[in-house]
């Protein structure tokens, strides 16, 4: 197939890149105020979760993973655990053999998003003398949530796809279909205002971020998740804290590459990516079918570790580091055939997420994702402060010999998994995507097209990506492709027993990537996706 190479962003002062182009505006806004990578994510975190609020909220869950030149990177784990009264035995009572997807008994795991917030601020003043102070950093979303931001296409096209779903789940249908016509969705371009989130912003800014958690607003939010019957309660609010964590850490043949410990799957990223480094070979075409036929297969070994381990690390029974010990790829790179597919079984499913860059030009640089898991998440609005809460509690099983069985305070399995690399020539990259399975997957396609074949990050993004498994809008499991890879590939990957579903050439299906590069000169490059609303802009 022939494919038009596109231009990346370029800047010698620092970059952003964001799924929503305010967010990124929001971020490079406190770059050129003199502020570090860490508090421009914040900002940009903040704005994000007003204006792409299908995606994430305050109500939801944030991962970061931090680099600063000549430092090891940290993490800080901000995702909530089950409340106290969420059992198996009370779900049980209830007639259910599942958990409900959404409605308040989906709202079953603490928020932990606003606690990153506070963890990354604290970590800002005490390692790189930050000194903005948060009024700055929420200032835009407070601005946006009260005066309106235009509906995205991909809001609307949500709020439509999901209307039948959502429009009775309290809060749902007041919150994101308020000036519809006729009950009708909102159109793209409609302005969408959020009052109750501009109060609730400003209060965390007047009363300081952990008010979500130990304070008035942690107070009225246990009440209202406990009318609606959530089994949340306040002392879940009072516990609850952002955790620093070691990421885990991948020797590559030109670097190191870095992402999050489990809960989160950033496990199965890292063993993609080590996984190509042994299987690709430099004459492929990163647009073939053998290209692409390497990368299935390697994601499918990588989610069968998952599947059998990654799970709260408190108990797991087994260090996730030693699954990335280099003879252990060597022999996991052994079981790929290039003449057969392996067999494949069920993902994980559906998540809605977005993933967001910024590099400084210090050399700071900061991988962050953010979510409400499912499209508007639990669907419940809450009606004083007008919190949308996660869903991510829907991940546990009622099997309690499953490997993620529903308990009081365990932690929840997550797809996120912000990634981060730094390479042997002194390059920096952060880079992620969204959207269940499609993560770590979309991952590969861009670190390798940039790592391996020298491509650069807008190219990297721009091109025709694959999808095993499933992700948000979607039910199948087959090997999704884009158009745009053309009928010779598809032909040549079902020949090799994949079972193929070809997407529009530009699908968002396969998620909202990014990608930002600092060189050893200074200079960044850094790309967006097209198939967002972002934007990745440099100074």
């Amino acid at each position: 197939m022939t494919f038009q190479h596109s231009n990346p962003s370029r800047g010698t002062r620092g970059m952003a890149v964001a799924p929503h182009s305010l967010a990124t505006q929001s971020a490079l806004a406190v770059l050129r105020e003199g502020g570090n990578a860490v508090e421009a994510m914040i900002s940009a975190a903040a704005t994000i979760a007003v204006v792409y609020p299908h995606m994430n909220g305050i109500g939801g869950d944030g991962f970061w993973l931090i680099s600063r030149p000549g430092e090891p990177p940290v993490g800080i784990e901000a995702c909530g655990s089950a409340a106290s009264g969420a059992s198996i035995e009370r779900y049980r009572a209830l007639g259910l053999d599942r958990i409900p997807h959404r409605g308040a008994l989906a709202a079953n795991t603490m928020a932990g998003t606003v606690s990153g917030w506070q963890a990354a601020f604290d970590w800002s003043a005490k390692t790189l003398d930050g000194r903005l102070p948060v009024s700055r950093l929420l200032d835009d979303a407070i601005a946006y949530a009260t005066q309106g931001v235009p509906v995205t296409d991909s809001q609307a096209r949500c709020v439509a796809g999901k209307r039948g779903e959502l429009a009775d789940v309290p809060g749902f249908a007041e919150s994101f279909i308020p000036d519809a016509l006729d009950g009708g969705p909102p159109r793209a371009g409609a302005r969408f205002r959020q009052p109750r989130m501009a109060a609730t912003l400003a209060q965390l800014v007047h009363n300081g971020l952990d008010d979500f958690y130990r304070g008035d607003l942690a107070r009225t939010l246990a009440q209202e998740l406990g009318a609606l019957g959530s089994p949340l309660a306040l002392e879940d609010f009072e516990r609850h804290r952002a955790r620093l964590v070691t990421p885990l850490a991948l020797t590559h043949s030109l670097g190191s590459v870095y992402n999050m410990p489990p809960p989160t799957q950033g496990l199965v990223s890292l063993l993609i990516v080590g996984l190509l480094d042994r299987v690709l070979r430099d004459d492929m075409d990163p647009l073939g079918p053998e290209y692409v036929h390497a990368c299935v297969e390697a994601t499918k070994l990588a989610f069968r570790i998952r599947d059998a381990h990654i799970t709260d690390p408190d108990h797991m029974d087994i260090d996730p580091q030693t699954l990335l010990d280099p003879a252990r790829l060597d022999a996991l790179a052994a079981q790929i055939s290039f003449t057969q597919a392996a067999p494949w079984g069920n993902g994980r499913g559906p998540a809605d997420t977005v993933w967001l860059g910024v590099v400084d030009g210090d050399g700071v640089a900061v991988s962050f994702i953010q979510s409400i898991y499912h499209e508007f998440g639990s669907g419940i609005v809450l009606p004083g402060s007008g919190v949308n809460w996660q869903n991510r509690g829907c991940s546990f099983s009622l099997d309690a010999a499953s490997l993620n069985p529903l308990m009081p305070r365990r932690r929840p399995f997550h797809t996120l998994n912000p990634a981060l690399a730094r390479f042997a020539d002194g390059r920096v990259m952060v880079y992620g995507n969204m959207g269940g399975d499609g993560q770590p997957q979309s991952q590969s396609a861009v670190f390798t097209r940039i790592a391996r074949y020298g491509w650069n990050p807008q190219s990297a993004i721009d091109a025709p990506r694959w999808l095993l498994g499933r992700t948000w809008g979607q039910a199948s499991d087959s090997l999704k492709l884009e158009a745009r890879f053309g009928d010779a590939t598809v032909a040549a990957l079902r020949q090799l027993g994949h079972e193929v579903d070809v997407l529009l050439p530009y699908d968002e299906t396969m998620g909202h990537a990014g990608a930002i590069i600092r060189y050893p000169n200074g200079c960044f490059e850094g790309g967006h996706d097209p198939r967002s609303d972002g934007a990745a802009i440099g100074w």
